[in-house]
């Protein structure tokens, strides 16, 4: 368990109170808000090196220490733990001087669940420690379904969900179009199934070559055997193939999975990239861009920003792009950029620091990780004995090898992850945080939007759902929905809003930068009394829309603020109108989404509840196994009695119920 030091901001001749210790140092400004999260192996020389003369500081440092009133500390037993609590800290806070990856959305792989007895191929975003095969990764999901779709035309996969297969009774629709064997009903024989596995694995593998050679001589076999039935189903198969192992572009002959990054920087920003090489393929890749900090606009903004783009050329820079060029002997030479700082072992955080962080995060616990990671500079430690290789070998389950370029291939897939880099910082997406700012008349940029909306039905079932939207990106596990049965029947909207507020106060930071009410002045009216009574009204920036039509003759929707009985001149059509509408949209869209959910599975507990010996524990289990009531109708009395925590007499009484029922 860590311990917690909380401090007024040092002195560099006050160093000797923190210890010489692995840890976690917190800056903090006047409101006790978090503006950066760093670790160290030795805290007390890593914060000495931030309490210089401000000449001798990099600009990006200057700044956040120039706003910090408080420092915590968080001391840990070794670096890696010191790692793994700096990630959770800075995905938990999202400090503004940090780099922030959201992980919401990842990218797709192939899972393949070879143990089963007649597998499917799945695409997934995570990986779990189950025992299946994964393969890819696809940033592009539609790429990804694309080549799933061609991998179902060449070999025969199952493709209904295990719940299907076990309780279906006639063969798909696939089946008849002769996409599937249909071994959920008919008797295929598994030695057939297990073979046209073989070739999945081999095709997804990189194995191609041997595929193709062994598809050949078994064409070859039927067509002397007169089996031209066979050999043609074969040939029509290779065909396929050859078409789509023409779309992969081969860029090492290893045929070995790993990731290289490249990173490149200009007084714009940072920009980075990865490209997932698979079995010796450029299978995909991409991009981030990280803006300069801006100290006279105070702009520092500091988290990454994902643009999922394969660019055609990237030959052609930035003014003044500077690369991190790569020697002769594999080495990358660390560059550093004007306004970041640097590092030299503790002294100050810098490129090591951000390519460490940014490894903690985007490797998480459920991504695929590859064995060999190409680094774009040569971090401290050996390959495979720093504390970042350890942790991501322990995600991986084996080894993990993070080095720079070695021969002149790897060192022309860092010039090429590079120029992607460029890219990205050339399609960066247009900075909304100040645009907001700057349409609703707010002090500081817009970086974090929580927008509220409520849903019910003739004043049954109150919902009041909330959504959050970080840096144009929705955060989806800060998603919340609020029931209100105490509620049930009034009708009142303002008064469910004022409820949520007094639970969103009280649930405490992270602050929105921006609270957005579906409604108009009279919802935002409700709100704001409920902040003033909590002395909030003054640091929550709040703002309502109305929907066009609510008010006679309007076209356009209406974005109202506190103190002003008009609503604000937006433009329809621009920017911040069209990204405020989006968010709106999309927490209408939740809390309804989840409030007839909640009515439809309340009428299939009553539904399900009249049967005699179920209660709403053990419909509750029936639910967790069977996705629908046909499913549990079919059901037979073993399957009920294997569910855990029915037993065999509940589990009778169920069956008998439902058969009664039928």
């Amino acid at each position: 368990m860590p311990h917690e030091d909380h401090l007024p901001l040092p002195e560099r001749k006050g160093m000797e109170k923190y210890p010489e210790t692995p840890g976690v140092y917190l800056f903090k400004d006047t409101k006790g808000r978090i503006l950066y999260v760093g670790k160290a192996k030795n805290l007390r020389r890593r914060l000495a090196s931030y309490f210089r003369p401000p000449k001798q500081l990099p600009l990006k440092t200057r700044a956040m220490v120039a706003r910090s009133t408080a420092v915590d500390t968080l001391y840990t037993t070794t670096e890696k733990e010191a790692l793994l609590l700096e990630s959770s800290l800075i995905k938990k806070h999202r400090p503004r001087y940090n780099i922030c990856l959201r992980d919401d959305k990842q990218y797709v792989l192939f899972k393949l669940d070879a143990q089963a007895d007649y597998p499917r191929l799945t695409l997934t975003r995570k990986v779990r420690k189950d025992g299946a095969l994964y393969y890819g990764p696809f940033i592009s999901s539609q790429a990804a379904r694309q080549t799933l779709k061609a991998i179902h035309r060449l070999f025969k996969l199952r493709r209904c969900k295990d719940t299907v297969f076990r309780n279906r009774i006639r063969p798909c629709l696939y089946h008849h179009i002769g996409q599937c064997p249909a071994p959920c009903v008919l008797d295929v024989s598994r030695e057939d199934y297990a073979d046209m596995v073989r070739r999945v694995r081999m095709f997804l593998s990189g194995r191609s070559r041997e595929l193709v050679t062994t598809l050949n001589q078994r064409m070859q076999e039927h067509s002397l055997l007169m089996e031209y039935e066979k050999a043609a189903e074969i040939r029509d198969l290779l065909k396929g193939i050859r078409q789509t192992l023409e779309r992969q572009v081969v860029v090492l002959p290893d045929e070995l999975d790993r990731d290289v990054i490249g990173l490149v920087w200009n007084e714009q920003g940072v920009g980075l990239s990865v490209l997932f090489i698979r079995q010796g393929r450029l299978l995909d890749r991409k991009s981030f861009f990280w803006p300069t900090v801006d100290e006279a606009r105070e702009q520092s903004q500091v988290s990454l920003k994902g643009v999922d783009t394969v660019p055609e050329g990237g030959e052609k820079a930035l003014p003044e792009a500077v690369e991190f060029p790569v020697t002769q002997q594999g080495e990358m030479d660390g560059g550093h950029e004007k306004g970041m700082a640097h590092e030299s072992d503790e002294e100050e955080g810098g490129d090591d620091d951000m390519l460490e962080s940014f490894l903690v995060q985007f490797y998480g616990p459920e991504r695929f990780i590859p064995e060999r990671i190409i680094l774009p500079m040569h971090l401290p430690g050996t390959e495979e004995n720093t504390s970042i290789a350890q942790l991501l070998a322990e995600r991986r389950g084996a080894v993990v090898r993070l080095a720079v370029a070695r021969g002149e291939a790897e060192r022309r897939l860092v010039k090429m992850a590079q120029a992607n880099a460029l890219e990205a910082m050339k399609q960066r997406e247009p900075d909304l945080a100040s645009l907001l700012a700057e349409a609703l008349h707010l002090p500081a940029p817009v970086r974090r939007i929580e927008a509220v909306d409520v849903s019910h039905l003739s004043g049954q079932g109150v919902r009041v759902g909330m959504v959050v939207f970080e840096d144009g990106h929705p955060v989806s596990e800060a998603y919340r929905v609020h029931a209100m049965p105490e509620l049930e029947g009034t009708h009142d909207d303002y008064l469910a809003l004022a409820h949520w507020a007094d639970r969103r106060i009280e649930a405490g930071p992270p602050w929105p930068d921006l609270l957005l009410i579906d409604g108009g002045l009279g919802q935002l009216g409700a709100v704001l009394r409920v902040c003033a009574k909590a002395g909030l009204d003054q640091t929550w920036n709040l703002a309502a829309m109305a929907k066009a039509g609510r008010r006679g003759g309007e076209l356009e929707d209406k974005v109202f603020r506190p103190g002003r009985k008009n609503p604000l001149p937006l433009r329809p059509g621009s920017k911040a109108l069209l990204y405020l509408q989006q968010i709106r949209d999309a927490a209408h869209r939740f809390v309804v989404s989840r409030q007839r959910q909640a009515r439809r599975r309340k009428a299939l507990d009553t539904r399900l509840e009249a049967i005699p010996g179920v209660g709403p524990k053990t419909a509750r289990l029936l639910w967790d196994r069977y996705p629908d009531m046909e499913s549990i109708a079919r059901a037979s009395l073993e399957e009920l009695t294997s569910l855990p925590g029915l037993g065999a007499d509940r589990a009778r009484k169920v069956h008998d119920g439902l058969r009664t029922r039928t």
